[in-house]
């Protein structure tokens, strides 16, 4: 019962991550028609950007790793954690309206570490987008405590569905945008274009669009018994056990965001005007995360509450059990979407952006991601299974490892790679820290919990196996359809890149999962088998 449990928590956030993403990438290729991915597209990609990192380093780690497993502990008090909640909420939402106040006032100096090398009129335009992008901050907050709390109470269809608002808001809003200022795909307007009202439409929607994400959750609490009230009692309900255990959260994002600093920074050294830089890169890990946010995250999500639930009770081998099937049907999936992405890389670019020169910095970049893509989706289950057993030191530790080996990458890029490559080298890089990272804390894990990863192991050696053929079929069929010259028909346009795009990947996933099947693997009809059954009953 259990496990139908978690597979239809994981096929609803899946479907409703599915449709975000979506939208998602149409606001990313709308986003491209209006301004480019070069001087214009860096700037505001920078702007826009900011409240996430703001955002991450306050709050937004520390309440990832806390939320859910505290709330649930929190059921056991006599009210049903009711008073936990509403206290822990209240003090959350007025920490982070105190951030975003500073944070937004602070505007000019937030630029300016984050890109310290941009002339003076992109750093002012890039400050403007970020006034109106950083209230961002507060909307990404509630969001993540509001929905945290649904999860907790095994709600899961608000917190995957909410985005869905925001991208529709935001892509209306780029609709207004271009039919009012016209559309810029190759990125030829001037800084002394834009003026305030540009800037409001553009960066405004995209804050609305934020705030209405995080503020329809509100709607939800009811059905799970709960209803709001600011509670400035926080005395009595242990908050003082919550925030040691964030303490090390928060100490893990300041390494994250440090790192995210120098990534910015080195990548901010490349021409904005032809280079691969910040918009470009920001593309690139768009396509990146669509695979990890609807799969990885998805079963993760749902198996983390019941990780929380059997760490509550001690129970270590059901924790175990839980983290070993996790890794097992998000690897399988994983490793089939890394290599599919690497073989339509630059069709995948052709449909971001109608423009040679953008498609293939896109490509490039986006390879260097996805070497490290399974191993940052084990990693996201191997972190969240510390958070669950109440430990966020080790996962502080090994981000803090992970930071370190990334930075020290970073200079090197900086100082060897030419500039035209430096943002190749810089996704390079991450991937590589990503990965020693995810062994070492896989390490750490089994220590912790003990018993046997040979399982685990003998799959992700079956789908290292399967992916054999597969690449190699991809390749073939990338080829006959032109993939090999710029004028061929894989990258000739946006519909022909996503024909070619649909009949590579169903040719590689059909190779993929015949091969699985003759190594005797059941974890790819384990994954997406509750997906099939769904189907088939509608």
């Amino acid at each position: 019962m259990a496990e139908r449990s978690i597979a239809r928590s994981s096929t609803l956030l899946a479907s409703g991550t599915v449709a975000s993403r979506i939208l998602g990438f149409l606001k990313a290729i709308v986003l491209a028609q209006a301004i480019g991915v070069f001087i214009s597209g860096n700037m505001f990609a920078i702007g826009n950007q900011l409240p996430n990192t703001i955002y991450v380093i306050v709050a937004g780690g520390a309440l990832s790793a806390v939320l859910v497993p505290q709330i649930v502990r929190s059921a056991l008090h006599a009210d049903g954690g009711r008073g936990y909640i509403n206290k822990l909420v209240t003090i959350s939402l007025l920490l982070l309206a105190v951030t975003t106040v500073i944070a937004t006032i602070l505007a000019p100096f937030l630029v300016s570490i984050t890109a310290h090398a941009l002339p003076a009129d992109q750093a002012a335009l890039a400050t403007a987008f970020a006034y109106w992008c950083l209230p961002q901050i507060f909307f990404y907050g509630v969001y993540t405590i509001l929905g945290e709390v649904l999860n907790a109470r095994n709600s899961f269809g608000p917190f995957t569905l909410a985005p869905i608002l925001n991208n529709i808001v935001a892509l209306a809003g780029l609709i207004v945008f271009i039919g009012v200022y016209g559309a810029d795909p190759n990125g030829l307007r001037s800084i002394s274009w834009w003026t305030p009202s540009s800037i409001a439409l553009l960066a405004g929607t995209a804050t609305l669009g934020i705030a209405l994400q995080g503020l329809i959750l509100f709607a939800f609490w009811r059905r799970v018994g709960l209803t709001y009230r600011p509670d400035f009692r926080w005395r009595g309900v242990n908050l003082g056990a919550t925030g040691r255990i964030a303490g090390w959260s928060f100490g893990m994002i300041l390494v994250t965001t440090a790192a995210g600093f120098v990534e910015t920074n080195v990548v901010a050294t490349a021409s904005t005007d032809s280079d691969a830089s910040v918009a470009v890169l920001g593309n690139a890990w768009l396509i990146f995360m669509l695979p990890h946010s609807v799969i990885a995250v998805s079963i993760a999500t749902a198996y983390f509450t019941r990780m929380s639930e059997n760490a509550a009770g001690g129970d270590l081998a059901k924790v175990r059990s839980d983290v070993s099937a996790s890794i097992r049907q998000i690897t399988v999936m994983m490793v089939l979407a890394a290599i599919v992405l690497v073989v339509v890389a630059y069709p995948f670019g052709r449909v971001i952006i109608d423009s040679t020169a953008g498609a293939a910095a896109i490509g490039d970049v986006l390879i260097a991601f996805v070497i490290g893509l399974p191993a940052f989706s084990i990693l996201f289950v191997l972190q969240r299974a510390f958070f669950a057993l109440g430990d966020t030191r080790t996962p502080f530790f090994t981000t803090l490892f992970q930071g370190v080996v990334f930075s020290a990458g970073a200079v090197v890029v900086l100082l060897v790679v030419p500039v035209e490559w430096r943002g190749v080298g810089v996704a390079l890089m991450l991937s590589l820290a990503g990965i020693l990272q995810t062994i070492l804390i896989a390490v750490l894990i089994r220590r912790k919990l003990s018993g046997s990863a040979r399982r685990t192991i003998v799959s992700f050696a079956k789908d290292a196996l399967a992916a054999v053929p597969a690449s190699a079929a991809g390749v073939v069929v990338f080829v006959l359809f032109g993939g090999a010259s710029d004028t061929g028909f894989a990258l000739s346009g946006r519909i022909q890149a996503v024909v070619s795009m649909v009949v590579i990947g169903a040719v590689m996933a059909a190779v993929y999962a015949i091969t699985l099947r003759l190594l005797r693997s059941s974890e790819l009809s384990d994954a997406v088998g509750p997906i099939l059954a769904r189907v088939r009953r509608r």
